[in-house]
C-alpha cells in the first residue's frame, strides 16, 4: 500500500467510528428524553423503559430531530402537562451533552 491509500482508509475509519458514535450518543439522548418524560407523566419503571423505547423508535420516522419532539411534546400535553416546544428542545440539547459523555465514556473503557 502507498503511503496515500494508508491515510485514505484512516480517513475512512475515523469517519466510521465517528459516525456510530453520532448514531450511539442520537439513540442515547432520546431513551434519556424519553425517561425524562415519562418520569415528567408519572411513569414507572418497566412502563417508563418501554415509553423511553418509542421514543428512540420514533427517531427512525424522519430525519432530524423534529419527529422525535414531536412525539414527546404531544405525549406531555395529551397527559395535560404545560410544556412548550422550546422547554422539550432545551432538555434534547441538555441530555445530548449528557448522552455524548456517557457514549464516549462507554467507548474509552
Amino acid at each position: 500500500m502507498t503511503m496515500f491509500e494508508d491515510r485514505k482508509n484512516a480517513f475512512e475509519a475515523k469517519f466510521r467510528l465517528d459516525q456510530e458514535a453520532r448514531f450511539k450518543i442520537g439513540v442515547r439522548r432520546n431513551k434519556l428524553l424519553g425517561l425524562w418524560a415519562a418520569a415528567r407523566m408519572g411513569l414507572s419503571s418497566p412502563i417508563a423503559e418501554d415509553y423511553a423505547k418509542e421514543v428512540v423508535a420514533a427517531d427512525f420516522d424522519r430525519p432530524g430531530d423534529d419527529d422525535v419532539l414531536e412525539k414527546v411534546l404531544a405525549d406531555l400535553t395529551a397527559k395535560g402537562l404545560d410544556v412548550t416546544n422550546i422547554q422539550v428542545r432545551e432538555k434534547m440539547t441538555e441530555l445530548a451533552g449528557t448522552a455524548r459523555e456517557q457514549v464516549i465514556g462507554d467507548l474509552g473503557n
